[in-house]
């Protein structure tokens, strides 16, 4: 009888020394695997688990702020491997060009779900249509999108920007009145976010409904600081010192994001100008990440305006309802709050996780 021998394979049939040797070697390779299972403990995930992981796809805006940077921890903590996920995880490095590269990049893996944090609310109508045919399930987050047909994704999570605005024009309406202001013309600086996100559109609106509703109120100038500390500096810089020597004055700051306020604050600091406390200008700022409510309690910021970047367990939960098949809300609204620079205390720093 002659032994059919496949082409790249070795002969069935092999020398008993070298049967022996390879019987020695597998031998040592198991006792290998098994001392470094246990080096790694009982929770690391075999492969045949990874095959039961929920694959998430997340589009994140970038790495701006510190708000941005918690959002994205958020994220990777909630969606790991330990929470039965496995995520790919890509920052678009606020450029909505690549925002669509990832989303199509995630449909050609075939995840099970994608995430997306979107940079502007327009221009998703193409691509999340495509997430749709491929039969892949949208979640948003933070910001939202404005497309043709909502049904282009499947639910949507994150604060109310404008209720957001509101709580902090009100504030301000009674803060004026307590110092004996409400009757004075109030000239108002505004720090705007990126244009076109829904964060900078709803805080601008609360800006804008306000000084509507109160005739003494002006924004003086409205300055494009894209929710980054460098640029609202620069812009803010520059303002300054074109207005230095005409004796404009500012009542007012209204910054968008923490870490625009940041830059504000140095151009203040560079020009001399006084802000916080009973006589210097009153500064209200959005996010209230744990290095603004500091700079609350320091007296150097009047308002911080809460916006909660913990969104992973929020969309772990929503996954895990898609999963068991429910259907979500279409939208869902955290609650935020507000701290002052009377409120805020040490505890609450202590406390703050982001």
């Amino acid at each position: 009888m002659r032994l059919a021998i496949k082409k790249g394979r070795e002969p069935a049939v092999k020398k008993r020394g070298a049967a022996v040797k390879m019987r020695k070697l597998t031998a040592i390779a198991m006792m290998l695997a098994l001392m470094l299972a246990a080096l790694t403990g009982c929770s690391s995930i075999s492969d045949g688990d990874k095959k039961d992981l929920i694959v998430v796809g997340f589009s994140q805006v970038g790495s701006e702020s510190s708000w941005r940077v918690a959002n994205s921890e958020s994220m990777k903590q909630a969606l790991s491997e330990e929470e039965g996920f496995e995520l790919i995880f890509d920052d678009a490095k606020q450029k909505q060009e690549n925002q669509y590269k990832a989303i199509r990049m995630f449909i050609q893996q075939q995840v099970d779900y994608i995430v997306l944090a979107p940079i502007t609310e327009n221009g998703w109508d193409d691509v999340l249509a495509e997430a749709r045919q491929a039969g892949i399930p949208v979640i948003i987050v933070d910001r939202q999108v404005d497309v043709s047909n909502e049904n282009l994704y499947t639910t949507w999570v994150g604060s109310d920007f404008l209720e957001e605005g509101k709580m902090a024009t009100e504030w301000l309406g009674q803060e004026l009145d307590k110092r004996g202001r409400s009757g004075e013309n109030i000239n108002i600086l505004h720090i705007r976010g990126t244009e076109g996100a829904t964060a900078q559109i709803f805080r601008t609106q609360g800006l804008q409904d306000a000084v509507d509703e109160n005739p003494n109120w002006n924004i003086v100038r409205t300055l494009d600081g894209e929710y980054t500390e460098a640029k609202a500096y620069e812009v803010t810089k520059e303002y300054l010192e074109k207005i230095r020597d005409t004796g404009e004055k500012i009542d007012v700051i209204y910054s968008e994001n923490d870490n625009m306020t940041f830059g504000v604050l140095k151009a203040l600091d560079e020009e001399g100008i006084e802000y916080g406390g009973e006589e210097g200008i009153i500064v209200i700022s959005f996010d209230a990440v744990k290095s603004s409510l500091e700079r609350c309690l320091a007296g150097d910021i009047t308002l911080c305006v809460e916006c909660n970047p913990l969104h992973g367990p929020r969309v772990a939960n929503l996954i895990r309802s898609l999963e068991a098949g429910d259907v979500p809300q279409k939208k869902s609204y955290i609650i935020d709050t507000f701290f002052s620079a009377e409120s805020i205390t040490e505890e609450m720093i202590k406390e703050r996780p982001y």
